[in-house]
């Protein structure tokens, strides 16, 4: 079946085409099994959940493109299905906490709460104090949301548990996924469950990684995408030009506007940069608005704001400007507990490609 699957790849998205023709299917199987760091167990198994998710998605099984699933999937989790993560009861606590404290519930009725028995026979309290993985943590949490009325008043039918699996996936983005294009596997119980298993999880990293078109001329540039977004590089290098036509000092981070909560505070800093220099661009704010608003798409880069920033700097600059550029971003989790950067973990990726292209190339003995 995996042979029939991986015969089905086709064209890859812009950054991920290779002049090279598309390897056999026993010759791709040969290059995830040489790729692979040392000590992986299982890598039968993980050669086929990765060829499958190349072959369903239609990406170019070349080296490149292999080597940059092994790097994300060494680099979120060595290898481990669902990994287990340091001090996650305390980090589930304090989430539990915290959501309490702005809900204006006391402690200790939460605590009461969570000493009822829960479906598996233990209280919500043990198999909180016992949680390894945030695969058990989302099952509780689950239960706790489906069964207590206390749950839905803490998490509003949102599970706190948003990413998981061997890549670490947003399981938003799984579910966003699922729904546009079919999952090839059996569900057994939601989507949401398929992110924590390694066929589920390596599919929609791959996905999330590969499966959607940008122009970059450095896998680097996915990397970072992956950890702030799609086309957060691109939109970081729209940035830096905003800096150089508006003179307004930008962090460029990726986010053109505010999304969620964020947003009734009105316009982020690019758009204002944009704003004050809309006659030079000779577009109305809520033209700007608009083109903007096409920022986690393609179609950022056919509108006419994006195209005459462009212009204007390279005008003032002499000389032709990157598309694409890292993201500064320090990352924020309860699971990070050092200072951490998105080009911190793009490099590291980086780094973990070369090596597993170093292998792969390496003649046998």
């Amino acid at each position: 079946m995996i042979a029939v699957i991986a015969a089905l790849a086709g064209c890859a998205t812009e950054s991920t085409i290779s002049d090279r023709p598309e390897p056999s299917p026993a010759a791709v199987k040969a290059m995830l099994l040489k790729g692979m760091p040392t000590g992986v167990t299982d890598r039968a198994g993980w050669a086929a959940d990765m060829q499958a998710a190349f072959g369903t998605l239609r990406l170019g099984m070349v080296p490149e493109n292999l080597c940059s699933a092994i790097a994300v999937i060494e680099q979120e989790s060595s290898f481990r299905a669902d990994p287990s993560v340091p001090g996650l009861p305390e980090i589930a606590w304090k989430e539990i906490d915290s959501r309490a404290e702005k809900l204006g519930i006391p402690r200790f009725v939460v605590r009461t709460a969570l000493l009822i028995k829960s479906p598996d026979g233990r209280s919500y309290s043990d198999r909180i104090d016992a949680v390894k993985t945030e695969s058990q943590l989302s099952d509780i949490f689950e239960d706790f949301i489906g069964m207590l009325p206390m749950g839905k008043t803490l998490f509003a039918d949102r599970n706190p548990v948003r990413t998981g699996g061997p890549m670490q996936v947003s399981i938003a983005y799984a579910q966003a996924h699922a729904a546009r294009k079919p999952y090839p596997y059996p569900v057994d119980t939601s989507i949401r469950q398929e992110v924590f298993t390694r066929r589920g999880g390596v599919y929609f990293g791959v996905a999330h990684l590969l499966d959607y078109p940008a122009g970059y001329d450095r896998s680097i540039y996915r990397y970072a995408d992956f950890n702030a977004g799609h086309y957060a590089s691109r939109n970081a290098a729209f940035q830096q030009a905003v800096t150089i036509v508006s003179g307004v000092p930008l962090v460029p981070d990726g986010d053109l506007i505010r999304y969620g909560d964020a947003a009734a505070r009105g316009p982020g800093a690019t758009e204002t940069a944009l704003r004050a220099i809309a006659d030079r661009l000779d577009q109305s704010p809520d033209a700007i608005r608009r083109d903007l608003e096409l920022g986690k798409t393609r179609d950022f880069e056919r509108s006419a704001v994006y195209r005459r920033v462009f212009e204007l700097a390279e005008q003032r600059e002499g000389k032709p400007l990157p598309r694409a550029a890292i993201p500064r971003i320090a990352l924020q989790s309860p699971k990070i507990t050092r200072p951490l950067t998105t080009e911190w973990f793009a490099t590291r990726v980086d780094e973990r490609r070369k090596r597993c292209l170093t292998r792969i190339e390496t003649p046998d003995a």
